[in-house]
């Protein structure tokens, strides 16, 4: 119970190493005390660093790898970069430029790209440009095709399922591999339902850019209670549990209702790890006021500057929830929503050795990827 042991980047089953090879490890490392968790899985996040992967830049490949280094010092061994709602000259200039890829020494694996929007309904956009917004034409899942250009590196598609024809091209998305995740959405709770009946397993950021919760007619929030969810299948929901975009009470009831769908996100943006100012989401510029982030001018959210870090501590404090469940909603859970928990979000045999430790505030002390240390927090607590 109290050993990991690791080879060839994956986790392994010491019995075999002992009884069939008569083996013992080369390395033996004393983790003092720490816990060991798998490494946190971010399915949501728009940038940070100054860096806003929702703008089509020359030097956009070293933006990505910029971020995916600076979050391994949060406990991120692997993310889903996002771009809010965008023109379709910005999706076909930057999803090119995403390639699905391992983690390492350089940062955090990348696990394909999460399109949030622009399929989404004028009056939840939130903080996404109305200009750019649109809708489901004649061609449905050729529209869809036209203005991403591509599919290639997309893992989410977050979409407003009252959208006429969205039931098509969430079938087909789904049946492409790709999770289709409900959000910025007036939907009815009938309307979600159907959604998941066609293949949607995910809500983006519950209780944020959605109608709210209504006795007799719950809207998306009633997924989490459903009993029209078709048999053997999961609904999972986005949580920035940042102790801004979600009042802790609201955390709670998510929490107690369906306690095995949370996933924790950052919704990060750009000016994550700035100082507080002015930075971009996408078209937009976005002011920086403490943890508040808003659009300027207005008092509209657009994203957070919260660490997938500071998430699990803040989820953990606000649900008096036990240290595995806040670990397993950045990990285990996320995972399991884009089915990769065979490899990624256990500490199970076989899977990747993608690890962290911490302490016992939940602070992380050093970052493993594939069995290899790639971030420590150093004697300065840097």
């Amino acid at each position: 119970r109290e050993d990991l042991w690791v080879r060839e980047g994956k986790i392994l089953n010491p019995e075999k190493l002992f009884f069939d090879e008569k083996g013992s490890a080369d390395i033996q490392l004393d983790c003092k005390d720490s816990i060991i968790a798998p490494g946190f899985i971010d399915v949501q996040i728009n940038g940070g660093f100054g860096v806003d992967f929702s703008l089509a830049t020359d030097d956009f490949k070293s933006g990505i790898d910029l971020v995916s280094q600076k979050i391994l010092s949060h406990g991120v061994t692997s993310f889903c970069p996002t771009l809010v709602t965008s023109p379709p000259s910005v999706y076909h200039q930057v999803l090119p430029q995403i390639s699905i890829r391992d983690g390492g020494a350089h940062g955090a694996g990348i696990l394909g790209a999460h399109l949030e929007g622009p399929f989404i309904s004028k009056e939840k956009k939130g903080a996404h440009p109305e200009r750019c917004l649109r809708t489901f034409e004649a061609g449905a899942f050729q529209d869809l095709l036209a203005t991403y250009g591509s599919l290639d590196c997309v893992r989410i598609v977050t979409l407003a399922p009252e959208m006429k024809r969205s039931s098509e091209v969430i079938q087909e998305l789904t049946k492409q591999g790709i999770c289709v995740s409900l959000g910025h959405s007036v939907a009815n709770l009938s309307q979600a339902e159907e959604a998941v009946q066609h293949g949607a397993t995910f809500i983006t950021h519950l209780f944020n850019a959605m109608l709210p919760f209504h006795h007799r007619d719950p809207g998306i929030v009633g997924l989490l209670t459903s009993d029209k969810i078709p048999a053997g299948r999961r609904v999972f929901y986005g949580m920035i549990s940042d102790g801004i975009h979600t009042n802790p009470a609201a955390l709670r009831i998510a929490h107690r209702a369906h306690p095995k769908g949370l996933v924790l996100v950052t919704d990060a943006i750009a000016g994550m790890g700035l100082a507080p100012g002015r930075h971009t989401l996408g078209q937009q510029v976005v002011e920086i006021d403490g943890l508040n982030t808003y659009i300027a001018g207005t008092k509209t959210l657009s994203g957070s500057v919260a660490t997938m870090d500071t998430c699990v501590r803040h989820f953990q404090e606000a649900t008096g929830c036990s240290v595995e469940t806040a670990l397993e909603a950045a990990s285990l859970h996320p995972a399991q929503l884009l089915g990769i928990e065979h490899k990624k979000g256990t500490l199970s045999y076989d899977s990747d050795a993608d690890f962290l430790m911490l302490n016992d505030g939940l602070y992380v002390q050093a970052t493993y990827i594939a069995g290899e240390e790639v971030w420590r927090r150093d004697a300065l607590g840097m």
